[in-house]
């Protein structure tokens, strides 16, 4: 067949070439192309342009694996604890011999449930489905290990908790507090697996619980002691599963922790340390919609899974495979070095000019997967676990399905979608809303949650759903890197001009997941009208606390690897900029000082309250309801500036704040506070 013929394919030959999903014409003439040519070596890989992104090959059958559901895991049995050579205990905190700060009973808690986590190096599956080996322009090509046509995917190696990806979900409760022994056997390679070049060179860690509120010796923060945990080294975390301050109104709903060590944090989260840490308030929020004295939430708890049915985390992802002809060093590093032999493995490198961001989405650490669920609601505990990439989530219907779009960001787009359904939300990285919104989509930036709960019984023009209909969930935010998102901005509502940035695709739709509606079944779940209450701020304690600015920059004045800055400095373990007073509330306003950036701020400790954004008051930012609520990241679009109120109850010593688009922060935008008597 030659190119010309390619336009004419008939709907039968566009699915077998795409394994049963609709190639557009100009795909298909791409894909069926004779005299397929070898993939030459990228020119160039230096200077401050030199950072180019490789073009993973096309997955060919998408939608086909099923979307994995973590099971909890269990706590270890006290008699297996017991055999340890160096149980837990309130003054054996890590292999270095530390104490926790404060143990349950101190604040009248029962003994912690104890979990056994480590961290090891094993494989991981993207996806079963065969791909094809393409160019930047979607064409197919010989790849450099001169393997043509289609062919199964590689396993990536992954460092991980447990081995796993996502890692390990458990699902905690407020009143008992959870104890887990973070154990690091990287050095071990029982598989003899290729470790790639990226991840901690050392194979440390140290695990955050994004963003419990816990004493420093168990938040896993570079500004503490020991900055990581090394080969044949434990630390024991101790999450209390306390609100801050005692105060009922304080109380979260979804963490997750992931590896924070300075320098390699984005290395070592995209290599796989990622695991999941739901948390449920058994007085409101406990996890089962048959207690009536609870708001009744969806979520059936399966006595034979462990799981809480129809109430699923999911964790977004984007990665990029490598091509092997994409060069790993760049003026950073040397220059050149590419890695045939890696072809189609997790590629990675920190991007200080542009950020990181793939062509490849994952939802829990499958590409492009499916899910059948029930005709009832469900509760979506939504994670933005990439490295810089800012999604806008919508649930879509088409008549056509999914299009292959070979070599652009996502592979597949979804031209005809059209939206079908709404998200109400019920809470955010802060944990439960005041009260529900209803929304056709939301953004997620890098680390924030958000959890939302959809009704699959219907569509939002009120017409039933019937068993067999297909939705997508689909993002429609496009990021041709980490800067920001690529935007059509209207700049003049008088002459209706509109500016529209280079590359930007009026049309991106890129389906992420494929929902099937199955049966009906019993749903005693509720959205009430009022969630959990906002403890009102009383003005004389605002207007009276201490504030602070920082703003976040960039400059190369420090040259080398420096390039990220918070109020002119690079972080410094050793020089904290700030000294709040535990139990003393203070305003923090932290600035984006531009450049055309976005920074995703995160705070550790205690969760903040939006004063005001750009000098409006909170309430109502439209493009920002979640400032109603407390949130643990803020997002800071180019230029913006927001003041935050936060208080540093429980606990003193020392933690961190930083930006979460992981390049910025493994290039020192962060700094250290301590919380001080």
């Amino acid at each position: 067949m030659d190119r010309r013929s390619a336009l004419y394919l008939n709907r039968r030959d566009l699915f077998k070439l795409s394994g049963g999903v609709l190639l557009s014409s100009a795909a298909a003439l791409r894909l069926s192309g004779t005299g397929v040519e070898a993939q030459a070596p990228l020119a160039g890989g230096c200077g401050v342009n030199g950072e180019p992104f490789p073009t993973s090959p096309l997955i060919l059958n998408p939608f086909t694996d099923p979307l994995p559901v973590p099971v909890p895991l269990t706590p270890t049995p006290l008699s297996e604890v017991r055999t340890w050579a160096s149980p837990p205990s309130r003054n054996n905190q890590d292999s270095d011999g530390a104490s926790h700060q404060i143990w349950p009973s101190d604040l009248g808690l029962p003994d912690p449930e104890i979990y056994n986590i480590k961290l090891q190096v094993r494989d991981h599956a993207f996806t079963t489905s065969s791909v094809q080996p393409i160019d930047v322009n979607g064409l197919p090509v010989v790849p450099p290990d001169g393997v043509a046509g289609p062919r199964k995917l590689p396993n990536s190696t992954i460092y991980a908790f447990n081995g796993t990806f996502p890692g390990p979900m458990i699902y905690a409760r407020y009143g008992q507090p959870s104890l887990i022994r973070f154990e690091n056997h990287l050095d071990e390679n029982p598989f003899n697996l290729d470790r790639v070049d990226f991840g901690d060179p050392g194979w440390a860690f140290l695990t955050h619980l994004h963003n419990g509120h816990t004493a420093p010796e168990s938040d896993g923060n570079p500004h503490y002691r020991p900055s990581a945990y090394r080969p044949g080294q434990w630390v024991d975390n101790l999450y209390l599963n306390y609100p801050a301050g005692g105060n009922e109104g304080e109380k979260q709903s979804f963490f997750w922790f992931h590896d924070h060590r300075m320098d390699h944090t984005g290395a070592n989260v995209y290599k796989g340390m990622v695991g999941l840490y739901p948390i449920y308030d058994p007085k409101l929020d406990p996890g089962n919609e048959a207690i009536t004295t609870g708001l009744r939430l969806p979520g059936v708890p399966n006595a034979s899974t462990g799981r809480i049915d129809y109430d699923i985390p999911l964790a977004f992802y984007d990665c990029a495979l490598d091509d092997g002809v994409t060069p790993h060093s760049d003026f950073h590093n040397g220059c050149g070095e590419t890695h045939p032999e890696w072809w189609g493995k997790t590629f990675f490198r920190h991007y200080p000019n542009h950020g990181f961001v793939g062509d490849v989405f994952t939802v829990n650490g499958t590409a492009y997967p499916v899910l059948e669920v029930k005709r009832r609601k469900y509760r979506f505990r939504c994670l933005d676990a990439s490295i810089a990439r800012i999604y806008e989530l919508m649930i879509m219907s088409s008549t056509c399905g999914p299009v292959a779009a070979p070599g652009k960001q996502g592979q597949y787009q979804l031209p005809d979608g059209q939206q079908s359904m709404q998200f109400t939300q019920i809470a955010t990285d802060g944990g439960l809303m005041p009260f529900p919104i209803v929304r056709n989509s939301f953004e997620l930036w890098p680390a924030k949650r958000r959890e939302v709960v959809v009704d699959f019984t219907k569509y939002m023009d009120g017409s039933p759903t019937k068993k067999g209909d297909v939705v997508y969930l689909v993002n429609v935010k496009q990021m041709l890197n980490g800067r920001k998102p690529t935007e059509s901005t209207v700049v003049s509502d008088a002459t209706n001009t509109i500016v529209t940035e280079p590359g930007f695709d009026p049309n991106y739709c890129v389906p992420l997941m494929k929902i099937v509606i199955g049966d009906t079944v019993a749903d005693n779940s509720v959205v009430p009208q009022a969630l959990r209450p906002l403890i009102p701020l009383d003005p004389l304690v605002v207007a009276s606390a201490p504030t602070r600015t920082f703003e976040l920059q960039r400059s190369g004045q420090f040259g080398g690897e420096i390039e990220w800055l918070i109020n002119g400095f690079p972080f410094d373990p050793t020089v904290p900029l700030a000294f709040p007073q535990r139990g003393v509330p203070e305003v923090w306003t932290v600035r984006n000082g531009g450049g055309g950036w976005v920074h995703p701020l995160h705070l550790h400790m205690e969760e903040h309250r939006v004063i005001s954004r750009n000098g409006v008051p909170t309430p109502f930012n439209r493009a920002h309801p979640d400032d109603e609520s407390r949130e643990d990241v803020v997002a800071l679009a180019p230029g913006e500036s927001v003041d935050l109120f936060r208080n540093f109850r429980t606990f003193l010593g020392p933690y961190v704040t930083h930006c979460h688009n992981l390049a910025h922060e493994d290039h020192a935008m962060m700094f250290g506070w301590e919380i001080v008597p």
